[in-house]
């Protein structure tokens, strides 16, 4: 549910609203009881304005406010269709989880409510009426106003800066990175954690062939698990379980996520077997697309669908998939330092319970290179940022890392082969795929 509100247009405006709604009662009621013996520094700055000009001044307020809503709206759609037609329609969430356009919706709403509540207070002595102007209501109205002209000028420039896409790109960047730093330890710290709560050393457990499959009751994309829930599940059941699908990946209702056996010298019963089943589905959380929640593969998709969309025919950009590789090639060597196993989960005896699957070096690098390379194959300046990708990553990850970088590294070489390039092209691409070699033997020589 936090989620799903961060990414939501609407939450912050509807609060605005309703509070703008709750002030525009309230305090004309404030002003009506300091109305008759208001402080002498107070009247200096409010609203001296009679009942007609408080109400073209609050009607006025209104519907400009109304107009200029109308305008971020459009405005924000029309960033949002630019983004998913022009980038990639993963992108969107950047923009509907952007504080800065929430805020200033919410401000736009907030005004126009607020002015909108109090214009009902305002009367004009006629028909034994008593004359009554909320001076404080009317000030704050004008404040209002004013900030939201102020906040209407950031907007416009917060908006033209989140069109470029440099700055959607360091956004994902930033995202994923915090993303990482979240789940993911440093690789040489995994070994001291907790292993009750956390990584512990050793093989990741084989499966009986009986084992119970455990199925989900939903379609959609795996968004998070509960791992405590996990945990419960599997000691109140007394039984190991094996979740070997990760967040992002797409599920489908009725088929497994994962699979539980008893531990050695114990049974599990028809009874425990169908709890355990339903403890885990409720485990495991599904929405309608990915979210960078627990998702580290989801940024580097994100930067993979810019950089093919931008080498698409109809664009023809290859200058932005480059930049797009060099923040996989960040991200990459990010996460080549960072614990890929799987995430093992302890009893209080230190009995494993839990077994969560992560994506390994190998899908994250094809995930980054494989379809840049195929659709940036005829680019030399594409070939190049993917073997500087190589070559930064080798030099960064461990040796016992390097397997998956030697065979895209290979499959950079035939694609470079089969290429109708020329001579120039060539000798460079073959001496770039050289020095990422080098820095698989743990060396770093200048290129020529």
């Amino acid at each position: 549910m936090r989620e799903t509100l961060r990414v939501q247009l609407w939450p912050l405006p509807t609060l605005g609203v309703a509070l703008a709604a709750v002030a525009g009662v309230g305090l004309p009621q404030l002003d009506a009881r300091i109305q008759l013996d208001p402080p002498t520094w107070l009247k200096t700055y409010l609203f001296s304005g009679g009942p007609d000009a408080a109400r073209s001044v609050l009607s006025a307020i209104a519907g400009s406010l109304v107009t200029v809503t109308a305008l971020t709206f459009s405005l924000t759609v029309l960033t949002l269709q630019l983004a998913s037609s022009q980038f990639s329609p993963r992108l969107l969430r950047t923009f509907t989880a952007d504080r800065h356009v929430q805020a200033t919706l919410a401000l736009f709403l907030t005004t126009f409510t607020f002015a909108l509540t109090v214009l009902r207070t305002v009367r004009t002595g006629k028909d034994e009426q008593t004359e009554f102007v909320p001076q404080i209501s009317v000030t704050v109205a004008l404040l209002l106003t004013l900030a939201s002209l102020l906040a209407l000028v950031l907007f416009l420039s917060h908006l033209a800066r989140e069109l470029r896409i440099e700055t959607m790109m360091r956004s994902v960047h930033s995202a994923t990175v915090h993303t990482i730093h979240r789940l993911l330890p440093q690789q040489q710290d995994t070994a001291g954690r907790d292993s009750a709560a956390g990584n512990a050393s050793g093989a990741t457990p084989e499966p009986p062939a009986n084992a119970l499959p455990l199925t989900v009751s939903a379609s959609g994309f795996l968004t998070s698990m509960d791992e405590k829930a996990l945990l419960r599940a599997a000691v109140e059941a007394d039984a190991v379980v094996l979740i070997d699908r990760t967040p992002g990946d797409s599920l489908v209702a009725g088929t497994p996520v994962g699979v539980a056996w008893p531990r050695p010298g114990t049974h599990l019963s028809s009874e425990a077997r169908a709890r355990l089943v339903g403890r885990a589905a409720a485990a495991v959380s599904i929405g309608p697309e990915r979210t960078d929640r627990e998702d580290v593969a989801f940024g580097i998709r994100q930067l993979t669908d810019i950089a093919t969309k931008a080498l698409s025919p109809g664009i023809n950009d290859p200058t932005t998939a480059v930049h797009a590789l060099a923040h996989s090639s960040a991200l990459l060597c990010e996460l080549a330092g960072r614990d890929l196993g799987p995430r093992m989960l302890h009893d209080d005896q230190q009995r494993l319970r839990v077994v969560l699957r992560r994506p390994d070096l190998d899908e994250l690098v094809t995930l980054a290179v494989a379809q840049p390379l195929r659709y940036g194959a005829g680019e030399p300046a594409v070939l190049a940022r993917i073997a500087a990708l190589l070559r930064e990553l080798a030099w960064t990850a461990p040796p016992d890392r390097h397997p998956p970088i030697a065979g895209a590294l290979a499959r950079l070489r035939s694609t470079i082969d089969g290429q109708d390039l020329d001579d120039t092209e060539h000798v460079r691409l073959v001496e770039l795929t050289r020095l990422a070699e080098e820095a698989l033997a743990g060396r770093w020589p200048p290129g020529r």
